[in-house]
């Protein structure tokens, strides 16, 4: 006789034990309940292996979307997109000039989601060339890159060249005209620097042209070496942001005095970091890949003829973003390649240990620091002249024409 008891309360078990599943992952995973109360919300942030690298709590006003836009949040996300989808094209891509092309038109024609990958590719990698430009205006129009942030403004910068320096050595792989002619006007204008100039370009190049050893090095920089060094101060740089007391906010700001300015606001309440700003952080993750895929499926990577050393496009132009220089250089070539993007830098790196005065901190456009702010102003509208400049008035031989002016003869 079958004892139907026992078989029922077997069933009992099993259903509890099935029901009781997937809270016994989760308390495996996250090593313990869904915190409900401060107490455990805090200690999740401890526990966690993602959520360690945030702050147990942030300023109210640090997560409204008009304080920081979400740039650095963003551009996170962009470089990890970048490392997934390179991941994928690295699969089928060849780096020598006998084949790259082909792997290109495979990824375009034959591969399934091939295409795709590779415009979120691209268009990923020109977002976080934006995205980092905005992020590092926003941060000096708030002034967060005062004491004690100096070092991580820095940091800041050095990500900034090796955003461009992944977006440039990608540029080539596609191994056509306008990656071909790009990287050759770009390592060109290297060449301007004095004394190391040539030099630099002969390492990138492997030679005096650009060839099978450029295309080599140009893919073993982009897949290995810029983008480790990247993550590693990307990391560095995310852990400074906490070390260093985390956003920029009003309270920071003193007198002459040295004491705080102003009365405590309704913004100076905190909050904390689990569930509000991960739920943040994940809202604009989603938002960041519904735009990117319907970028990816709307507008397709640029793709021209395969690249030939003899016939030089008219007009060769740099990479956009380093359009500003070539137009420099059409005027100078000391300047354009070696004198203005010197003193840029050097601007950059100096300009937290020179202003230094605990006002203005947090705070967009702060009258306090008005001098400051217009000399930023300026050079910002000086690259943004010259690079529209070079992308919509200039044509064959680099001459002058209006945008619905038709250029003569083939280009």
């Amino acid at each position: 006789m079958i004892d139907v008891a026992a078989v029922y309360k077997k069933v009992i078990r099993a259903t509890v034990f099935a029901g009781e599943l997937p809270a016994r992952f989760y308390r495996s995973v996250f090593r313990g309940t869904y915190p409900a109360t401060v107490r455990q919300q805090l200690g999740a942030v401890v526990n966690n292996l993602v959520l360690h690298v945030h702050p147990t709590r942030v300023y109210d006003r640090s997560i409204k979307a008009q304080t920081t836009f979400g740039l650095g949040l963003i551009c996170f996300y962009l470089f990890i997109i970048e490392w997934i989808t390179g991941i994928f094209l690295m699969f089928y891509y060849e780096p020598s000039t006998g084949a790259a092309y082909g792997r290109i038109l495979d990824l375009n024609y034959t591969i399934t989601f091939g295409r795709v990958m590779r415009n979120l590719h691209r268009w990923a990698a020109e977002a976080m060339v934006v995205g980092v430009a905005l992020h590092m205006c926003r941060v000096f129009y708030t002034g967060a890159y005062k004491p004690p942030r100096e070092f991580n403004w820095v940091l800041g910068v050095s990500l900034l060249v090796l955003t461009l320096a992944l977006s440039f050595t990608g540029y080539l792989l596609p191994w056509d005209q306008l990656s071909f002619w790009a990287v050759t006007v770009g390592t060109n204008i290297v060449s301007y620097a004095p004394v190391l100039g040539p030099w630099l370009r002969f390492i990138l190049l492997g030679g005096e042209t650009v060839g099978s050893d450029a295309l080599l090095r140009f893919y073993t920089l982009h897949v290995i070496a810029v983008p480790a060094v990247t993550a590693l101060i990307v990391n560095y740089h995310i852990w400074r942001v906490i070390k260093d007391g985390g956003l920029a906010h009003p309270s920071e700001n003193r007198g002459a005095d040295g004491e705080p300015l102003g009365q405590p606001q309704r913004s100076d309440s905190v909050v904390t970091t689990f569930p509000r700003v991960v739920y943040l952080e994940l809202l604009v993750f989603l938002v960041l890949m519904v735009g990117l895929l319907a970028a990816s499926l709307l507008f397709n990577a640029p793709l021209e003829e395969e690249a030939n050393p003899l016939t030089p496009s008219n007009p060769s132009k740099a990479p956009w973003y380093f359009l500003g220089l070539q137009e420099l250089v059409g005027y100078s070539a000391f300047w354009g390649g070696v004198g203005v993007p010197t003193l840029l830098m050097i601007y950059l790196v100096v300009l937290p240990y020179v202003d230094r005065r605990p006002a203005g901190i947090g705070i967009w456009f702060a009258r306090e620091r008005v001098v400051m702010i217009s000399v930023w102003t300026v050079i910002l509208l000086g690259i943004l002249v010259t690079t529209a400049l070079g992308i919509y008035f200039r044509g064959p031989n680099w001459n002058f024409y209006w945008p619905w002016e038709n250029w003569p003869g083939p280009h």
